[in-house]
Formats: structure tokens, sequence, C-alpha cells
């Protein structure tokens, strides 16, 4: 498996493209092979899952089973699949994934014993070229290096560069002109330094040139070096963006081949699913959603559910925005996404508050500023710098927000003194300072108000995003609109891997939760 490989390799692929190309020829016939199997091992996929899910085989409240003896063999085999997932799944899901050298902590014994070995490397080196006549030994072997480096960088149609540096770095040449003393060792470094400047990205040329300037052949050679690691770190990070688009499919085939692994040794793994599922279902019959919605009828057994399994999935993805992530353990399949789940509820905490003083501010200020071009960019930046941090426990609300109520109505003065209009009377600032300071009470109905409006864009947003069309922006979210389709977007995006990866599971575990509650209506019916 290419992401395997990726893992565990980790620079690897940086130091041979033709492996890379050669590969990329292997993604493109297994994405063939794959587009064609792919339903037939999707439906084993799902009776396989259907059999080991918790709801097929457990009525009630899932309890956990019973614990048995696990050797350090499957603890480190487990570890190891989960970290091939968790890798898999950041490429995928993080659009700024990059691969980054290995910091050692300033202080530390690594770092200390690291610089230790390379100081004494290089004083080698330099003791050697300062011998009469100098020896050439470990210069040579440095050469040998950067040579594979720079060779480890050419693609298959690069002969003409690949002959070059074969022939100027020709290493038994090399050794045989030491021998004779007709080594120059300052011509081989200049076309090494041109040739990296030949096969480097835009973004090294300013290092290149740096290079140029390096008159000491040691110092050099430890430059020459760094820049290489740059190099082969630019040639991964191409690698990760160049097999992104092709790891999506392959990767949710993994991931879900890996937690099935995991599910089998601990059958117990989805038991937080079937309660977070099994809420959200109740959540839709409290609310009345008896019916099926007619683009809703995909995962029903017969299409008899009162429930349809898309309206539960998407009300169970909703509740993870509003998840208390201090005292309750998130859903397993959603582990390893659970942190973006928590920056997205934070932002959109503060875009709550920053969207419903907007409200507020435009309400009490009337038509007069609505139009005023920058107006409310200029409120909207001012309320999220005072609000930065509001999630830590040091951060004062209730102080933040009266800060607030004094930089809005002094903002709202100036735009009202500057296009002619009375500005506020004292009582109409106490007044406006006053509502900005009930933002911060959780029964502030503008508050409520504005959240359930942002909780429905986002459910209409699930609901659509498999369209072409968005849908339309709630009143009243105008202000913060650009905003709030960023996190929406970030959201969908993560929420669709997801159900592309686990949907199976869903589906088994929704299969007996949705048949249970189907009983019970016909039951009452009859009873009626």
């Amino acid at each position: 498996m290419t992401v395997v490989l990726l893992e565990e390799s980790q620079l690897k692929m940086s130091q041979n493209p033709d492996k890379l190309n050669s590969s990329e020829e292997k993604l493109n016939a297994l994405e063939e092979d794959e587009e064609e199997s792919l339903d037939n091992s999707d439906q084993s996929d799902r009776k396989r899952i259907r059999q080991s899910a918790p709801g097929s085989h457990r009525d009630d409240t899932p309890k956990s089973s019973p614990s048995r003896p696990v050797s350090i063999e499957e603890l480190m085999e487990t570890a190891k699949g989960v970290t091939n997932m968790a890798l898999a799944h950041e490429i995928v899901v993080n659009g700024d994934f990059q691969i980054k050298p290995a910091e050692l902590p300033e202080h530390s014994l690594e770092k200390k014993v690291r610089d230790i070995v390379h100081k004494a490397f290089w004083d080698c080196l330099e003791a050697q070229l300062k011998e009469d006549p100098p020896t050439y030994d470990h210069a040579i072997k440095l050469l040998g290096e950067i040579k594979e480096s720079l060779l480890s960088f050419l693609l298959p149609g690069h002969t003409r560069l690949r002959s070059q540096i074969t022939e100027v770095l020709d290493l038994d040449l090399i050794k045989q002109e030491a021998e004779n003393g007709a080594l120059d060792i300052s011509k081989l470094v200049k076309f090494v330094i041109g040739m990296m400047g030949t096969l480097c990205a835009p973004a090294r040329d300013e290092d290149i040139k740096k290079l140029k300037d390096i008159n000491e052949i040691v110092p050099l050679f430890r430059a020459i070096f760094s820049v290489l690691d740059l190099m082969k770190m630019d040639m991964a990070n191409f690698a990760v963006s160049s097999i992104r688009p092709k790891l999506m499919q392959q990767s949710a085939e993994y991931e879900r081949k890996k937690f099935q692994e995991f599910l089998e040794k601990q059958p117990n793994s989805l038991d937080l699913v079937t309660k977070w599922l099994q809420e959200a279902a109740d959540d839709l019959a409290k609310l009345g959603h008896e019916t099926l919605p007619p683009h809703c009828n995909d995962g029903a057994t017969g299409g008899a559910s009162a429930l349809c399994f898309t309206a539960v999935q998407n009300q169970a993805y909703l509740k993870l925005l509003k998840w208390d992530h201090v005292n309750r353990p998130f859903p397993e399949t959603l582990l390893m996404d659970q942190t973006r789940f928590l920056e997205m509820q934070l932002e959109l905490e503060q875009l709550l508050l920053v969207g419903t003083v907007l409200l507020v501010t435009f309400s009490a200020a009337g038509p007069a500023l609505i139009d005023v071009p920058g107006f409310a960019e200029r409120i909207k930046t001012v309320v999220k710098v005072l609000l930065t941090g509001m999630h830590l426990p040091s951060f004062n609300l209730k102080e933040s927000l009266a800060t607030v109520g004094e930089k809005v109505c002094a903002e709202v003065n100036s735009c009202l003194s500057q296009h002619g209009f009375t500005p506020f009377s004292a009582e109409r600032e106490a007044v406006l300072k006053g509502q900005i300071q009930a933002v911060g009470s959780p029964d502030n109905s503008i508050s409520k108000l504005i959240d359930s409006r942002i909780q429905k864009f986002l459910e209409n947003y699930l609901a659509s995003s498999h369209q072409k069309s968005l849908p339309a922006i709630p009143g009243g979210l105008g202000p913060i609109q650009r905003e709030l389709e960023e996190i929406a977007a970030k959201y969908i995006r993560l929420v669709n891997y997801n159900r592309m990866v686990f949907s199976p599971y869903y589906d088994a575990v929704l299969g007996k939760i949705l048949t249970k509650e189907e009983s019970q209506i016909v039951g009452k019916s009859e009873e009626s």
C-alpha cells in the first residue's frame, strides 16, 4: 500500500524520484482496478461489518466487552496500524500537510550528542585537508553522497543531466586525481552548486546564492548538505501533494480495513458510536421527524424505517459541534479528527458572539450604518481581537464584552459623525453597552436566535453537500457569511470523508437502531 510505504520510509521517497514516477504509474493502475472492484469490496465490507457491529447482536445500550489478555506483539502491531492510518488520514484531510525535518529540543541530550558527533566529523575533514599533501578520503566520500543526492532528484527523462553528474563526479577518476596531486576540489564543488541551482525549487534560489559566497571548503560542504536536505524535503512534499488525489479512495479503504482489524481485536470499539447515533435518532424522534425525506431512503431497511439513515447521520454530525470534550469521550470512528472538530466548535462559538454583537449594533444604529462601506468589517475586527483567547481559563468574558461595548460605541459614533448623522446620546450608548454585555449570557434571546440560524445553515449545508448550489445564508448572518462558509467548507470536507470511510459501520449500527424505533412505532399504533 502506498500510504504504508510513505509512513515507513518517510523521506526515502524524496531521495528517488525515479521510484516516485514508477509508483505513480502503479497508482494509476491500482486506481483503475479499484474502481472496478469497489462495489464488490464495499458489499463484502458491509457484510463483514454487520456481523461485528454492536447493532447486530446487542439490543440495549452497549456494554463493555470483557477484557482479555493482549500480548506485546499485538499491541505493537495495533500501534503500527494506528500510526499508518493516522498518517494516511492526515495527508488526505489536511491540505497543508507537509513533511518537516525533525528538530531536537535545544538543550536535549540527543541534540548535544548529535552536535558533538557532527563537529568531530567536520573537524576531521578540515584536519585532513590541511595536511601536506592533503588527504581527500573524507572529501571523496562526501562527494559520493552528494552525487547520489543529485541523481535522486532526476526524472527518467533527464538523461543529459544524469550524464553530466556521472561524468564530472566520477569517483574512480577523482581518487586517481587525488593520488596524483591533481584534484581540484573547488572546481568540483562549483559544479555541484551549479547543478543544485538547476534542480532546486525556486524557493531555494536564495540558499544557492548564499553557497556561492562561501569560500572555505569545509563550511561550504556543510552548507551544501544543509541545502540538499531542504531540497529532499521539497521533493517529498511535492510527492505528497501529487499523490493526494490518488490517495483519497485508497486511504478510505485502508482506514476502513485497519479499523476493522482493530474492531476484531476489540469488539467493543463501536460502543461510543452506537450511543452517539442512538442519541441523534432520539433527537430526531423528539423533533417529530417521523417520515422519510424523499431523498433519504438509501439506508433504511426495506424503506420501512421511520428515520432515514442520512437524516440520523446528519443530526449526529451536527452534535459534534456542540460536544462536551472535557467530560465526554468522542465517538471511536472520529477520534483522529477530534482536534479539528474542537477547533471548528471554538471558531463557531466565537463567531456566534461576533454575529450577535453585529446584529445588536446594527439594530441600535438603525439603517444609517448598514450600507456604510467597511463599517461591518471594522466592528468585526474589533470584536475578534478583543475576544481572542476567549476559551482560555484565564479569559474574563464579562470584562472583554465591556471593552467591546466601549470600542463599538466609539466606532459607531465616529462613523455617524463622519456621515453627517447625530452621534449616540449617553443614554443610547448605555443601552447598546448593556445589550452587548448581555450577549455573554447563555439565555440571551438574540444569541440563541443567531445560534439556531447558524445550526440551520450547517444542517442545510450538510443536506446539500453533494449539490452544486450552496444553501442561502439565513437572515442576520450576512456580516459573518464569509467566515461561516469557510468553517462550513472545512466541516463538510471532514464529514464527507468520515462518511466515505465508516458508512458501512454506521449503516450496520443504524440498521439495528432504526429497526428498533420502527418496531416501537408499530407497537404503539397497534395499541391505539
